[in-house]
C-alpha cells in the first residue's frame, strides 16, 4: 500500500490501489496498514477526511501493537481537551518505547497531568524496552548499512 501510495519501488503512483491494499491489510489484522488508514483518513489525502475512520482504525492499530497509532490517539484526545484519556494513551506508548510519547508524558507530568509515580514508572518502563531493542548484532548491522551508504 506504501509504495502505491507513494510512487516508491518503481511503482506508478496509485492512491487508490494504495488505499485498497491497506484496507485488504487491515482486515487481515495488520496493525500497520490500519495505522496507514487512521493516518489516510486524518489527512483526507485520496480521500475524504473523516475523523471517525481515522479513530476507528488507530484503535484496531493501536489494540494490535502500533506504538505510533497509540500516540495518534493521545494526540487526538489531547486535542479535544481529554487530557487524561490523552496521558492513558501517551504512557502506553511510551512504556513501549515511543519517544514522542514519553515527552508529552514529560509535559503531562510538568502541568500536573500526570502523577510522579506514574511519570517514573513510563520513565523507567521507556528506558528497559530501549534497553531491550539494543544488540551487539544490531550495532553492527546499523554500522555496516551507514558504511554501505
Amino acid at each position: 500500500g506504501n509504495k502505491y501510495r507513494t510512487g516508491g519501488w518503481g511503482l506508478q503512483k496509485d492512491l487508490d490501489k494504495g488505499l485498497e491494499l491497506y484496507i485488504r491489510a487491515g482486515e487481515l489484522g495488520s496493525a500497520t496498514a490500519n495505522y496507514c488508514l487512521g493516518s489516510v483518513y486524518m489527512g483526507g489525502k485520496g480521500v475524504e477526511r473523516d475523523v471517525e475512520k481515522a479513530m476507528r482504525h488507530y484503535k484496531l492499530a493501536a489494540m494490535g501493537g502500533n506504538e505510533s497509532a497509540r500516540h495518534a490517539l493521545g494526540a487526538l484526545e489531547k486535542y479535544v481537551g481529554n487530557m487524561n484519556g490523552a496521558m492513558k494513551h501517551f504512557m502506553i506508548a511510551a512504556k513501549a518505547g515511543h519517544d514522542e510519547s514519553l515527552s508529552q508524558v514529560r509535559e503531562g507530568f510538568m502541568n500536573e497531568h500526570v502523577t510522579k509515580d506514574d511519570y517514573e514508572k513510563t520513565l523507567r518502563a521507556h528506558k528497559d524496552s530501549r534497553d531491550g531493542m539494543k544488540s551487539d548484532l544490531r550495532a553492527k548491522a546499523s554500522a555496516r548499512l551507514a558504511a554501505a551508504r
